[in-house]
């Protein structure tokens, strides 16, 4: 294991939260125009949830795209890179994204997998042949 590319779970819990946060504001200010214009609920549909799940793509997509980092991953110096220490491009975004719904809905197995992984990946890293990098203090 390279102690340069390992995050640990509690530090993963922590960019989670923060990301979390910022992820229920987007869906928010993403699911109040539709509110408006239905002029009421949507809930139970599944072309809204398929919406939600979009945005909160680009959401992710967008910031490990540039630069790597989302604004939880910035609070606590980490960054998300490719196998071969390149950035992200758009398709490893998508597999990323799609591996991580995975890991929530096997009950988070594929984070607690990384107390298992001999370099400390979770599914969604290992699947989308990307990680996590801590960046040192300046």
């Amino acid at each position: 294991m390279n102690p340069d590319v390992h995050c640990s779970l509690p530090r993963r819990l922590a960019i989670i939260l923060y990301d979390g946060i910022v992820v229920i504001a987007v869906a928010f200010f993403a699911t109040l125009p539709v509110v408006l214009i239905r002029g009421g609920a949507v809930e139970g549909s599944p072309v809204f949830t398929l919406y939600l799940l979009a945005v909160i793509f680009l959401f992710f997509g967008w910031f490990w795209t540039h630069g790597g980092q989302t604004i939880g991953m910035r609070a606590w110096r980490v960054r998300v890179i490719r196998d071969d220490g390149d950035s992200l491009r758009w398709s490893n975004a998508a597999v990323r994204y799609a591996a991580a719904i995975l890991s929530w809905v096997a009950l988070g197995a594929g984070f607690w997998w990384s107390l298992l992984d001999r370099d400390g990946l979770t599914w969604h890293d290992r699947l989308s042949a990307t990680r996590l990098q801590r960046i040192a203090k300046h």
